[in-house]
């Protein structure tokens, strides 16, 4: 199973932007659909954004517009721009692949008015 280490998160205002990165370890990084999970306090984990292999996205509506997410097949990466975010954003946020049932640490995004 891919093993994962999200980071990039932290405290920021409203309105502002984060960026989140996720490396994965695996030789076959390059094929697998990968999605960016949400869990918000005292709230279930929920898909915000998924990328297949060929870079086809997909994004949950709250943050269709304002969230991005890429992948980088050389680094084993997978990233979650973050732009105009709002109080509802703020939450532990985990990558992994579509396929897995592993989940890594997270990285923690807080958002404050």
């Amino acid at each position: 199973q891919a093993q994962t280490v999200e980071s990039g998160g932290g405290l920021v205002q409203a309105g502002g932007a984060l960026r989140l990165s996720c490396v994965v370890s695996g030789r076959i990084f390059s094929i697998r659909s990968m999605g960016w999970y949400r869990q918000a306090p005292g709230k279930q984990r929920v898909v915000v954004a998924t990328i297949t292999g060929d870079s086809t996205t997909h994004y949950t509506d709250s943050v269709k517009d304002r969230f991005t997410i890429g992948r980088d097949n050389a680094k084993n990466t997978v990233y979650l721009e973050m732009n105009s975010l709002n109080l509802a954003d703020t939450g532990v946020y985990y990558c992994k692949p579509v396929d897995s049932y592993v989940w890594g640490q997270g990285t923690q995004v807080t958002v404050q008015s």
